[in-house]
């Protein structure tokens, strides 16, 4: 339902949720899951514990409603980035671009996503891992129509599956953006989207 469809009632607890969310991410960026308290993010909130309660069960539900509407929203500009018309190039050079542009606008998601021990999120996480990674395996595979129709349309030689150069494109990406995220200064994110995507459109061996 769109926003402006809801009622001034529900319209307002969406506001009060969205800011109890941004509250948690803001602590849990900075200090780690198992450091922040729901009496913290209430406080941060500025909302009663009580009613920080009524959104969330416990701190753990609050946690997996975060990361499954961030995950959500990474989603989606990514897959609109290359599902908007223009050549399989185009198309591939939009995405470098649009997984920047995520990253740089939600920097404290991104830590959090990359900083919780593995051991934690497995616990955490145990009913929306799955969803991120059915999320994952639904893009990749769209990813992976952009190879193969520029297979097909001989503009890309056939060196790989179209899905194993997704998931190629895919890390190649992350590994440049976990860079950046860790030492921006020195390996700040590529502005050209070409110095990556040359690593799969001309090698490195010499003719």
């Amino acid at each position: 339902m769109e926003e402006r469809k809801l009622s001034r009632r529900e319209r307002e607890r969406l506001a009060q949720r969205r800011e109890m969310l941004a509250a948690a991410l803001d602590l849990f960026s900075d200090k780690g899951y198992h450091n922040v308290s729901m009496h913290q993010i209430a406080e941060k909130a500025e909302f009663a514990i009580g009613t920080l309660y009524r959104f969330f069960k416990n701190k753990e539900d609050l946690y997996r409603a975060l990361i499954r509407e961030q995950s959500d929203k990474f989603h989606e500009a990514l897959t609109r980035a290359i599902e908007e018309p223009g050549d399989e190039v185009e198309k591939l050079r939009r995405y470098v671009r649009a997984k920047s542009e995520v990253f740089r606008a939600n920097v404290p998601t991104i830590r959090l996503y990359f900083a919780e021990t593995h051991g934690a999120r497995f616990n955490i996480m145990a009913g929306v891992d799955s969803e991120i990674r059915e999320r994952y395996r639904q893009f990749q595979q769209t990813l992976a129509g952009v190879f193969e129709s520029g297979m097909e349309r001989e503009r890309f030689q056939r060196i790989a599956t179209p899905y194993s150069l997704a998931v190629a494109l895919n890390s190649i990406t992350n590994a440049f953006l976990s860079l950046w995220l860790e030492d921006p200064e020195h390996h700040p994110y590529p502005e050209d989207p070409d110095t990556i995507l040359n690593i799969l459109f001309k090698g490195l061996m010499n003719e």
